[in-house]
């Protein structure tokens, strides 16, 4: 039991280690934004654009790594209760031996399979919750949705006191035109995006 414990004890720490990942990431996000402040008021639209899609990127990275830290967190308390009932299985303990360094990977898409192996030894215990995430290792993208982006050039130049002219995706026009002539009143000056 004393070796299941310490496999328990790296899962609690990955799960902490993988929140400290989000938080890191919520931390990029904030000063992409501020970025993308700096380089509206330089009137750098190009610039402007780049530090937005870094802080989408990054707050869509964070929620990532808060729902697998969610995820490991709820194997880790299966496994305690295992561990407790005294319910450890051999094919259990079997899945552990390659844990210890998946975990210190933090490659998302490995430690999402490492769950899926640990979640199908509890289907048989009563302590089986509900599958958390079954896609993981997809949810992580290298695009990043251009209407957000938009959004967020809108949302900095509106701090800044400023306007925009950008050509807005269908359907985003109406949400924006209040912020945009409410911006107009506030300040005469106006920064014409690059074609």
């Amino acid at each position: 039991m004393s070796n299941m414990e310490k496999h328990l004890f790296n899962l609690k720490f990955a799960a902490k280690d993988l929140q400290r990942n989000s938080k890191k990431c919520d931390k990029e996000e904030k000063a992409e934004k501020a970025k993308v402040k700096q380089a509206i008021q330089k009137g750098n639209m190009e610039a402007a654009r780049i530090h937005a899609e870094n802080a989408i990127r990054q707050k869509h990275q964070s929620i990532t790594f808060l729902r697998m830290s969610a995820r490991v967190d709820a194997v880790a308390s299966r496994v305690q209760t295992a561990v407790t009932m005294n319910q450890v299985s051999k094919s259990m303990s079997g899945v552990v031996k390659s844990m210890d360094s998946t975990l210190k990977s933090m490659n998302l898409e490995k430690i999402s399979a490492l769950m899926d192996k640990f979640e199908n030894q509890f289907e048989t215990l009563d302590v089986q919750t509900a599958q958390m995430e079954d896609t993981m290792g997809n949810t992580i993208t290298l695009t990043t949705p251009q209407n957000e982006v938009d959004m967020l050039l809108h949302e900095m130049a509106d701090e800044a006191g400023l306007d925009l002219n950008l050509e807005l995706p269908s359907g985003q026009t109406s949400s924006l035109a209040s912020s945009v002539a409410s911006t107009e009143q506030q300040s005469p000056v106006r920064l014409r995006g690059g074609s």
